[in-house]
């Protein structure tokens, strides 16, 4: 559990989505679906956009294991909390047409909600409210079957005490959105799917983007994983429940028309642009990693923008790599599975370093080391003299005994590549078809193996 300039701006996107250079297709196709089968995900659809052109979009699997329907690049999900980032796009919008301050307090347009004069738009927008979350739980919950609507959650919910005083802490909570959702009709006059269609969706020519609770026969069906179970049908939450915080669905290349938009900064005037992607931070001056709807990170040292989303069935990932022009759209029909975080890993890898050929040569090499000691044995001359006293007879014997009960090494992500100590420090997630481990590895300057450690996940 996201002016007139603008829309003639937004109208050229269209002729943008077209596939253009971009990595391996044939590459990442194969680890695509290597990475859905490995965790056993109905289906997964991607779309990626490199140096401000999409270049790539498939889709794996099946939409309907019933009817073995296969997933197609048509097939829409539900993007969940990525949902939160139209509903602060909005909110700047209308900021920029002088309806609305995201300083502006609470207590302006909803007066009865707890301190609604002391917390600001701009501080539900970026979880630093104090509302209570409504929906943390990851899993579908009897009340969740129940229709409801927003003004009964906030009837509910944001009449409570804070979790904490306005701007002293961050606290994830769909609460905030959905608050931020009604002050955005009040403002505007319009219900919140006619706004973003109007003002987004429309222009942008994102065609399958609407509403989850209108049915589509193009949606994906729902799946669950109990433990390391199959993949087991799911119901969806009843309407109401998620409005602004996470309503919508839409196919990856619809959401890939938005982060072009986004990328070339057409969205949004600048002045906007720079206050979403800026990260808030708290009233003593500490970092919350987070901006307007947006999470704030890197990968392998390149800043990212992103945001994840969890609906009943669903999980979805949406990284843009502004730097470069860069993004990555990952949307799945199956929670309780974590495959967005390594696939988007194993995708960026590609991204940022589409070139290196010697990575994907050590990559292999790591994981004929990881299968070799699975069996209790190794290649000695790949490593020094002081990784070799490491693997002395008894630490031969306990890695085989601990791997070799995990069955087929499926998938090995590259997490990280720094340097450290005049050598170069790696760091891999192995996925075998029964655990997953996490290795930390040093490669000296010619090439051998320092050190070369598994270790458990958390």
């Amino acid at each position: 559990m996201t002016y007139p300039l603008f829309v003639a701006g937004l109208l050229c996107c269209s002729a943008i989505w077209a596939q253009g250079p971009g990595p391996n297709s044939s590459v990442l196709d194969t680890r695509i679906e290597a990475t859905r089968a490995a965790f056993g995900v109905p289906s997964v659809s991607v779309a990626i956009i490199q140096q401000g052109r999409a270049s790539y979009a498939r889709a794996f699997g099946d939409a309907d294991l019933e009817k073995t329907e296969p997933a197609t690049t048509s097939t829409r999900y539900a993007v969940g909390s990525i949902s939160k980032q139209f509903t602060a796009a909005s909110l700047l919008l209308e900021q920029e047409k002088g309806k609305i301050s995201l300083n502006d307090k609470v207590g302006k347009y909803f007066p009865d909600l707890t301190r609604a004069n002391e917390v600001t738009i701009r501080e539900l927008l970026s979880h630093t409210s104090g509302y209570e979350d409504y929906a943390p739980q990851d899993y579908l919950i009897p009340e969740w079957t129940r229709p409801t609507t927003p003004d009964a959650i906030l009837d509910r919910w944001a009449k409570k005490p804070l979790n904490f005083d306005p701007g002293t802490q961050w606290q994830y909570s769909n609460t905030n959105y959905v608050l931020a959702g009604k002050i955005l009709e009040k403002v505007s006059g319009t219900p919140l799917l006619t706004f973003l269609n109007e003002n987004f969706f429309q222009p942008l020519g994102m065609s399958s983007a609407g509403d989850c609770e209108v049915k589509s026969p193009a949606d994906a069906k729902a799946y669950t994983r109990y433990a390391l179970g199959p993949p087991r049908p799911v119901g969806r939450e009843a309407n109401g429940w998620y409005f602004a915080a996470g309503e919508l669905c839409m196919t990856p290349s619809d959401l890939a028309k938005w982060d072009l938009a986004f990328l070339q900064k057409r969205i949004l005037s600048p002045k906007s642009y720079e206050e979403f992607t800026r990260e808030v931070k708290l009233k003593d001056g500490k970092p919350t990693h987070y901006a307007l709807g947006l999470e704030i990170g890197d990968i392998r040292g390149t800043p990212t923008i992103s945001h994840g989303g969890e609906v009943s069935g669903f999980l979805a990932m949406n990284t843009l790599f502004p730097s470069k022009g860069d993004g990555i759209v990952i949307l799945t029909n199956e929670d309780g599975v974590n495959l967005i975080g390594p696939l988007t890993q194993e995708i960026a890898n590609t991204l940022l370093d589409p070139e290196n050929a010697s990575a994907e040569k050590q990559d292999q090499q790591v994981r004929a080391i990881l299968e070799g000691l699975q069996e209790g044995h190794l290649d000695r001359t790949l490593f020094t003299d002081n990784a070799n006293s490491y693997f002395d007879d008894v630490a031969l014997a306990d890695y085989r005994r601990s791997l070799a009960p995990m069955g087929k090494l499926e998938v090995l992500s590259r997490l990280r590549s720094q340097g450290r100590g005049g050598m170069t420090h790696l760091s891999y997630r192995a996925h075998f078809q029964k655990n997953t481990v996490l290795l930390n590895i040093y490669v000296m300057p010619d090439g051998k193996f320092e050190q070369f450690l598994v270790g458990e996940q958390f």
